[in-house]
Formats: structure tokens, sequence, C-alpha cells
């Protein structure tokens, strides 16, 4: 038998790719402006309409999925009898992974025969977008949802990510990371480079002087220990550095296949105009 697969609007994965490969999309949502928008739909708010109200100096906020809404869609899968895969957000930066693992619960209590499996993906953007994708690819190849939660599990602590971002204060406001830590882009033209770390928490791991440098720092690092021929960029309006990026991890040969995705807006919301992010499969576990 088949399963489905669910993830949620962290994952920075298009809704066309999703709907192509047979993918739900939860969504978080955001506040803004004494609005609260969603972030999957048709009336969903734009990363493009977001980033210009943060440039202005609005700041938003954002808010998990809740129990409810997971025991809903729980419900649904469980009724038809459909195997569910829940690929979640990092629970150290939301409480959505624990609200699914709760409504689970609940919906077990009437169909204890259902079988709906979470995973934690410990990452943020398009590295959990990686670990969707892989998923994919087990269920076209005929794995299991057994199997193919086994392939994610030794997949995950490889799953590199770094941010670079223009301005940490988004992401201190947003509770992700310590005014200590952020300390280190306090200082003009300096460029902070932030790792997801092996338990989904995020860490300032090197602070560069100009933004080509930094740049030039984040695809060293990711190219030094990568797995497979594929890498990801995402950005928030910052299409151009992105083609950059792209450039200089074709040009090393080890890269064969490079995908730019735009931060989605409940990511841009805490990391902020500018940022540019690498991702893809290390050799070794990450730190």
């Amino acid at each position: 038998m088949t399963f489905k697969i669910l993830t949620d609007s962290t994952t920075d994965l298009s809704e066309k790719w999703a709907a192509e490969h047979d993918v739900t999309i939860l969504g978080l949502t955001i506040q803004l402006d004494g609005v609260t928008y969603e972030t999957v739909g048709e009336n969903k708010l734009t990363s493009r309409t977001l980033l210009e109200k943060m440039k202005a100096g609005i700041q938003p906020t954002t808010s998990q999925i809740n129990v409810g809404q997971f025991e809903d869609v729980f419900r649904e899968y469980a009724k038809a009898g459909t195997p569910l895969l829940y690929v979640a957000f990092a629970s150290l930066l939301s409480g959505t992974y624990q609200s699914a693992v709760m409504a689970r619960d609940i919906v077990l209590e009437d169909y204890p025969q259902a079988v709906i499996e979470i995973l934690e993906s410990r990452a943020a953007s398009m590295g959990e977008g990686l670990l969707v994708m892989k998923a994919v690819e087990a269920r076209s190849e005929g794995k299991s949802l057994a199997e193919t939660l086994d392939i994610l599990l030794a997949l995950r602590p490889k799953v590199q990510t770094y941010f670079l971002v223009d301005d940490l204060n988004h992401l201190v406001r947003g509770g992700r990371i310590s005014k200590t830590a952020a300390m280190i882009g306090s200082l003009a033209s300096i460029k902070p480079i932030i790792a997801v770390q092996a338990d989904g928490s995020l860490k300032p791991i090197a602070k560069v002087r100009g933004k080509k440098k930094a740049q030039a720092e984040c695809v060293r690092m990711l190219l030094e220990n990568i797995a497979d021929g594929r890498a990801v960029i995402a950005h928030a309006d910052a299409d151009q550095d992105a083609e950059n990026l792209k450039e200089q991890l074709l040009a090393d040969g080890r890269v064969k296949e490079v995908l730019i995705e735009p931060l989605g807006p409940v990511i841009a919301t805490h990391v902020g105009p500018g940022t540019l992010a690498l991702f893809g499969f290390a050799k070794n576990d990450r730190d």
C-alpha cells in the first residue's frame, strides 16, 4: 500500500511542485499589521509582500500549526485507512512538531490501527525540503512507509544548512538565537554565517568581512563535505546573489544540479531581507 506525504510551509517547497508529487503542505500563519495571513493557498501572503513590509520597518510574527488543524487532517487519512508520513519543522524552532504528536495521539485513540508517522526533520527551509524530496523519491521507487522512514532517519543528520544573513536581529526577535550570539554580526561589513545543528538549533559559526568572501565561505563549507551532485540555494529577495552562488557551485565540478528557490514567508520572517541559504547532503553527520 502506498502512503501519503505531508509537510509544512517551512520547507519552502513550491505548491506547484507539491501538487505534481502528491505532497500536501500544511501552513503556518503570519501576523502582520494586526492581520493573520495564511502561507498556503490562493490567498497566501507572498514572500515579496512580506519582505517589502519588513524593509519598511514592520515586524511580523509567526504562529505554529495547532493541534486541532493536525487532528482534522490526520483523522481524514485515518478514516480512509491511508498510511501517513508527516515531515515536520525542527522542534527547537517551532512548536509545530509537538502539536502534530499530540494530534496523532488523539486520533489513534479512535483509530488505533491507523499509521501516522511523524519525522522531526531537525532542519529548516529547503533542508527540510530535501528530506521531503527524498521521501517522494523513495515512494516513487516502491518503498514502503517504514522503508522510507528509515531512509530519512539515516539522511537527517547529514543535511547541511548554511544561512548568510544581513541582520541577525530578526532571529533574536523571534527567539531563535541569543543576543550574545547576535553580537558577532553587529560590526559594519561583517557577515555572520549560521548553521543548523544536529539537534535543529541555530548556531553562528563564522563571521566574514564582506559579502563576496562570506558567500565564498558558504560555498567552501558546503562543498568540502558534499555527498552527491545536488545543492539547493534559497534566498530572500536576493536573486542575483543566488545566481552568483549557483555559478560558484557548478564551477567546482562536484555539484551537477543546483536548485534555486525563494525563501517562504515563514522562514523569511525570521531571517529577513537579503538572506541567502545553501543546502545539501553531507558525507558525514553534522555537529
